[in-house]
This record gives C-alpha cells, structure tokens and sequence, in this order.
C-alpha cells in the first residue's frame, strides 16, 4: 500500500500542469487507483485496492468556492494551466473562483472529471501519457 508521504513525494515534483502526467504515472505505480482533491479546504481522497483509503489534511480553512461554475473562464484557466503557464496554488484558486469544487483522477482511465460546487460534472478530460 502506498503512504501520504510518497503521494506527497510525487507531487512536490509539480512544478505547473505539464508535470501532471507524470505525477499521475508515478501514483499510479505507487497503487493509487484514483483520488478526489477538494477545493474548499485543499484535502484529498486517496483510494487504493482492497478498499484502502487515505486522507490527506486540509490545507485551507474555507477556501470560498464560487455558487455558479464559470465552466469557460475554467477551461481557459485550465489550458493556460496545462501548458506550464500557472503554478498549482494560483490554479487552485482559479478553481475555486470558477466554482469548481472538487476533481477526481481515475488512473485506470486516466481521465481527470471536474465537477461544480453542487457536484455536478462539468468536464472530463483525458490524461495524456507521461514523457519520461
């Protein structure tokens, strides 16, 4: 079973969102088999085999999550993202000020579902291969 710190290990490698497909193989390896990361207050859900869960702590009181998902500035935010433009904190808070309320990893699929405040799905993308 994999550990909080490995899974922290891996994500201090993130730099900006060209290092996510990376990061998702390196968990993937580890056993991670998808996780649920939470705006509001920055904790995550890892989920392994067998029904192995673990907790991340939150990172934020409160983080405020925008009622109304702006689902187009998101997904401008999220390609400036991807291409190494942003750093992870300052997508955190476009997330959150998009109303964006959660997303989660399926490292099976290797797809990325985000979803609104409500939980609504408002977008699923597919992770590319890392180039390692």
């Amino acid at each position: 079973m994999f550990t909080l710190e490995q899974v922290k290990k891996a994500h201090s490698n993130i730099k900006s969102g060209l290092d996510f497909p990376s990061y998702i193989q390196e968990i993937k390896e580890l056993g991670v088999l998808k996780y649920i990361r939470y705006v509001s207050d920055g904790h995550t859900d890892y989920f392994g085999n067998n029904d192995f869960q673990l907790s991340s702590p939150d990172k934020y009181e409160g983080l405020p999550v925008a009622d109304e998902a702006n689902i187009e500035q998101f997904k401008a935010d999220l390609k400036e993202h991807q291409t190494g433009k942003t750093d992870y904190p300052t997508f955190f808070s476009q997330c959150a000020k998009n109303g964006i309320g959660k997303w989660e990893v399926d490292t099976h699929k290797m797809s990325c579902t985000y979803f609104d405040k409500a939980g609504n799905e408002v977008l699923i993308e597919f992770i590319p291969e890392a180039s390692r």
